[in-house]
């Protein structure tokens, strides 16, 4: 008996201090670290946890939203907690969690994490307090809330731009079903579901109905009535169309709904709204809006707005004396862009240009800047679209490219490396040390989805090695030295010793 004692005893003195830990808060957001991290997941079953980095501009953004949503579950009584962990201190957090980039945002649930997908198309968008909280609560609550009066349903709708409300005179039948799955699928919306009869006046139902789906636009005053077969694919295509305004305008709030639905096509207005042709403009686009429904979505794109630079100038490449324009973008061809080869902006040329794409006639658009008329004359050649694949085939060399965005903190520590590693291999008749700026330039069947990315690519062939070793110059030296067939100093050093 006393040796089980002692061992309990034991074992109190292992765990208390694990439960005892103090967690500091700021701004009602968990400070977290390697030292506190378990017990806050042991206290906290359902926690949102930010990895970020102080330098890093995106999380700096996100700071103020992040704050106003924990304040806001807070206000609420919500046992959703929201935390944040400076992965530059923190390094095994994030190493354990698989972080690649900063902020990177998990769901904690019983310990448990998943991703964040509140994300969107170009980093941009479910990164506000509405959407973070809108977020977790489809996560952990209900996926349809329960609207049994007139005072519940103003309640439920009060705040809210768009929600959706469902009818059924009996929430288990497979129309109500089928509505419950889609609410479960769809994040960014809130759903509401009712049994109440006497709301069906209010909600613009027909009092014959047994089953009903109404989305309501506050902003328009407008309340669309489903009327398709109630099955959960058609529900969800028709709620992802009809949640929108014919022409929708790009912003933080908007994004998730824009790039986030079924339609994947979508035709861009880039315009200053403050110009005085912007009235006409957008008349001319509106009305080509009309006849594509459910086929392509159209957005506009206000280029008087400085956050939407990062889309304008980085993804599509629009300079100021290109503007107004429209260029098409597609999801299922894994974000391929198409420009027009008309400056007017007509209904008619609008209408020409949807109608070509949607019948794959027209041919992708890839950026590029100018090249440089010194592109070669430093040991790190600089690359851009126009020239890549020619140098690629005729260089007779092998390439190992750096492509990279120049506002990239990881981007910026690689330059004195990589500059090191051009002065080596400077002289070589085997390999080029070369660099692509990918905010200006595409490559034709190349993907590039952060930064820096490091590929190999050899000589007199079609073959593209991704390369994940270290960043250190030694570890680059020994990379290109296996795939060039040389051995380093060291090896020949070693080899002369064993003779």
């Amino acid at each position: 008996m006393n040796r089980l004692v002692s061992l309990a005893l034991v074992g109190l003195l292992v765990v208390a201090p694990v439960l005892s830990v103090d967690i500091e808060e700021e701004e009602n957001v968990l400070v977290l670290t390697n030292d506190n991290f378990e017990s806050a997941l042991e206290a906290h079953p359902h926690m949102l946890v930010e990895f970020y980095a102080p330098w890093c501009g995106h999380c700096k953004s996100l700071a103020p939203e992040y704050a106003k949503a924990a304040g806001v579950l807070k206000d609420e009584e919500s046992e959703v907690k929201l935390a944040k962990v400076d992965a530059t201190v923190h390094g095994d957090l994030a190493s354990k969690f698989e972080v690649r980039g900063y902020p990177t945002l998990k769901f904690f649930r019983a310990g448990k994490p998943t991703e964040y997908t509140g994300e969107c198309l170009f980093g941009i968008g479910g990164r506000n307090a509405d959407a973070i909280v809108n977020w977790l609560k489809k996560k952990t609550g209900p996926a349809a809330v329960t609207i049994e009066s007139s005072d519940d349903l103003k309640a439920f709708a009060e705040g809210k731009a768009v929600y959706t409300v469902a009818y059924f005179e009996d929430q288990e039948s497979a129309e109500a079903k089928a509505y419950k799955e889609v609410a479960s699928d769809i994040d960014d919306l809130v759903f509401g579901i009712t049994s109440a009869a006497d709301l069906k006046e209010e909600l613009s139902v027909a009092a014959d109905a047994k089953s009903a789906i109404v989305i309501v636009i506050e902003k328009e005053g407008k309340k669309e009535v489903f009327d398709e077969e109630f099955k959960a694919d058609a529900i969800k295509t028709w709620i992802q169309v009809n949640r929108l305004p014919l022409v929708s305008e790009f912003s933080q709030e908007t994004a998730p709904q824009i790039f986030g639905g079924e339609v994947k096509k979508f035709v861009m207005l880039f315009a200053s709204k403050t110009s005085d042709k912007f009235a006409a403009l957008y008349e001319q686009f509106a009305e080509a809006a009309k006849q594509f429904k459910g086929k392509t979505l159209y957005v506009l794109v206000d280029t008087d707005e400085a956050s939407n630079s990062r889309i304008t100038v980085d993804f599509f490449g629009i300079k100021d004396e290109d503007l107004p324009t429209v260029y098409i973008v597609s999801l299922e061809a894994d974000l391929a862009k198409f420009a027009p080869d008309f400056t007017d902006l007509t209904t008619e040329n609008i209408v020409s240009f949807n109608e070509r794409f949607l019948a794959g006639e027209l041919k992708q658009h890839l950026m590029s800047a100018d090249v440089p008329e010194d592109w070669d004359t430093k040991p790190v050649k600089v690359l851009v679209g126009k020239n890549f694949n020619e140098v690629r085939k005729n260089s007779g060399k092998g390439l190992l490219v750096k492509f990279y965005a120049p506002w990239c903190g990881h981007c910026k520590s690689l330059v004195p490396v990589w500059e090191e590693l051009g002065e080596k291999y400077a002289t070589s008749d085997k390999i080029l040390i070369a660099k692509v700026d990918s905010t200006q330039n595409e490559i034709e069947g190349l993907k590039v989805e952060g930064f820096p990315t490091l590929k190999y690519f050899p000589a007199g062939s079609d073959e593209v090695i991704d390369y994940k070793g270290g960043r250190a110059l030694n570890d680059f030296v020994e990379f290109i030295e296996k795939q060039i067939g040389e051995t380093t100093e060291d090896e020949k050093k070693e080899e002369h010793t064993e003779l």
